[in-house]
């Protein structure tokens, strides 16, 4: 876990001060059918919404915990993040990240190994679940940066 969130972290650190340098025709240039770098800056704060709900209420909610998915398509849509200044967006994105990082820092050991049930039935745990959310955390900024 140490690994995942000094990865973390850094992530973070390095495209703070980034994300408001990019020009905003770059930023909210659109191809059919694709989010622009906004909208996937956009996604990633959703994702960090709902990460830090299921970071939490792991904690205490009855086990196993089950996993709900979310409508990323029509929350990027719903939030008009194409439409919010870039600034703003990224102080949001960075402020909900570093409360994970303080999750992630303060988790129990024995919780990372609490069972999660995803919508397919299949069975995943709290460490993989905060690991994946680093990777794809990586996978959306290098689209961003790209």
């Amino acid at each position: 876990m140490k690994n995942a969130i000094l990865k973390f972290e850094k992530l973070l650190n390095e495209n703070i001060d980034f994300f408001p340098t990019i020009k905003d025709e770059i930023l909210e240039a659109k191809i059919p059918g694709k989010w622009s770098k906004k909208e996937i800056l956009g996604h990633l704060v959703d994702s960090a919404i709902h990460n830090l709900v299921r970071f939490t209420e792991i904690n205490y909610l009855e086990k196993p915990y089950h996993h709900r998915p979310y409508s990323q398509m029509e929350l990027v849509n719903l939030n008009q993040y194409q439409i919010i200044p870039i600034a703003e967006l990224t102080q949001l994105w960075f402020a909900l990240n570093k409360q994970i990082v303080r999750i992630m820092k303060s988790v129990d050991h024995k919780a990372l190994d609490y069972k999660i049930i995803l919508a397919d039935e299949s069975e995943i745990d709290l460490r993989f679940l905060m690991t994946d959310y680093v990777e794809h955390l990586e996978h959306h900024i290098n689209q961003i940066k790209s």
